[in-house]
């Protein structure tokens, strides 16, 4: 006899799976909202990253090894529950500086988001001057196409998150 478990699919997996779904909706059939490989990468800044989304025409995709980071119309991330600082600080100082001018961040673990556009100097670097937060069950814009946030799965509660 045998038992075949399924294990539940996780919120990281099913929010990118319904974000990228929601998006292929709205927008022109020349663009994907691809989840797969490659990375994308800037040789010159040394910095490789992989979004959980990104949002490119096909004909860019057209490409041998790493995506150009200048070629996204946007980068969408949704955060792990262990290295949040991953999508909220590092990824969110990156971004920019790779020329990828829209970043939306999903996070299930308080059921809220944000977009960020509009790169800007800084002295600190290139930043994005505009942040425009939502929370799950609202509409949220991205680029120029607008989704739901309806349905989206929030993580569980931890035995030991005290308060949170």
């Amino acid at each position: 006899m045998v038992h075949d478990t399924l294990e539940p699919v996780e919120p990281h997996e099913l929010t990118t799976l319904r974000v990228r779904k929601r998006l292929e909706k709205v927008m022109p059939e020349d663009l994907v909202a691809h989840t797969g490989t490659p990375d994308v990468e800037d040789q010159s800044e040394g910095i490789m990253r992989h979004p959980d989304v990104m949002v490119i025409a096909e004909a860019d995709m057209e490409v041998e090894g790493s995506f150009d980071p200048r070629t996204l119309v946007a980068a969408i991330e949704v955060v792990s529950r262990s290295n949040p600082d991953n999508d909220w600080v590092g990824k969110m100082r990156d971004y920019p500086l790779l020329g990828i001018p829209v970043y939306a961040i999903f996070d299930p673990r308080t059921g809220s988001g944000a977009v960020l556009t509009d790169i800007h100097p800084t002295p600190a670097g290139p930043r994005y001057a505009t942040r425009k937060e939502f929370v799950y069950g609202e509409d949220v814009t991205i680029g120029e196409w607008t989704i739901t946030t309806q349905n989206l799965p929030r993580y569980a509660k931890s035995p030991d998150a005290a308060g949170d």
